[in-house]
């Protein structure tokens, strides 16, 4: 009779470990930098200037970090009329360009592309995008193409890609528009948690231009608060780069 193959089992702490894994519980060890930067950051709030300049201190990656401010605001996301959505353009830039695409007839094609669109067209660039293709970061419109690229909504939609007048990516005048957005114009939305994400520039940046940047989105999102809402408006900020912790910034409303 042949002898049997046999298959050493795991050892007890390795099938802990896959366990682990699978359930997602656990993680890597936080490396040394993770920790200065945690020892690094403000428990309490802080001033805006105070904020900038605490955010570049901390020990940095190989790569330009983005910094990025997240708004907590006290909306109620599954009304209509409390929603916070629009666009930006920061008055020193954030760094970084972006891929814009534009939906329009095909007399502003060759104008569009010359101001920064990777593509423009209408029936077939809609095609296009149906058969998967999505390398672009912003979608702008003029609004005599709404009823041509309808369709896309449902493919567009969840991406947060899908043109919106609400958010100034659909107007008359597409050929600005795709020049803004080249440029790093940034379009803010409200999360379901009301959360507002929006990225101020980015490391390198003097601290002076992060806060002007700063303050210029503040008062837009001041401005865009929904005449619906009552009680506290913005309820925290923060301002963190890609991989560091998060800072506070001190904010009460009225001042």
């Amino acid at each position: 009779m042949a002898d049997e193959q046999t298959t050493a089992a795991p050892a007890p702490q390795a099938q802990t470990e896959e366990a682990a894994r699978r359930k997602g519980k656990l993680r890597h060890k936080p490396s040394r930098r993770m920790n200065t930067n945690h020892e690094k950051a403000s428990k309490e709030p802080v001033e805006a200037a105070t904020a900038m300049s605490a955010v570049k201190r901390f020990d940095g990656t190989k790569f330009d970090q983005a910094v990025d401010v997240v708004f907590n605001l006290g909306i109620d996301t599954k009304h209509a009329d409390q929603l916070v959505r629009g666009s930006v353009s920061l008055p020193k830039g954030i760094g970084k360009t972006k891929r814009v695409i534009a939906f329009c007839t095909t007399e502003h094609e060759a104008d569009a592309k010359a101001a920064g669109a990777i593509e423009a067209g209408g029936e077939e660039l809609v095609s296009k995008i149906e058969k998967g293709w999505f390398e672009f970061d912003v979608a702008v419109a003029s609004p005599d193409m709404m009823r041509v690229i309808s369709k896309l909504g449902r493919t567009l939609g969840p991406k947060g890609l899908m043109p919106s007048p609400k958010a100034g990516t659909v107007t008359k005048d597409v050929v600005d528009a795709v020049k803004e957005y080249s440029a790093g114009k940034v379009e803010y939305r409200a999360d379901k948690g009301g959360n507002v994400h929006a990225t101020i520039g980015k490391m390198s940046f003097a601290e002076g231009d992060l806060l002007a940047n700063f303050e210029h989105l503040l008062k837009t999102i001041e401005g865009a608060k929904p005449a619906a809402v009552k009680g506290t408006y913005i309820k925290s900020i923060s301002v963190s780069g890609t991989m560091t912790p998060g800072i506070r910034i001190k904010y009460s409303e009225g001042e």
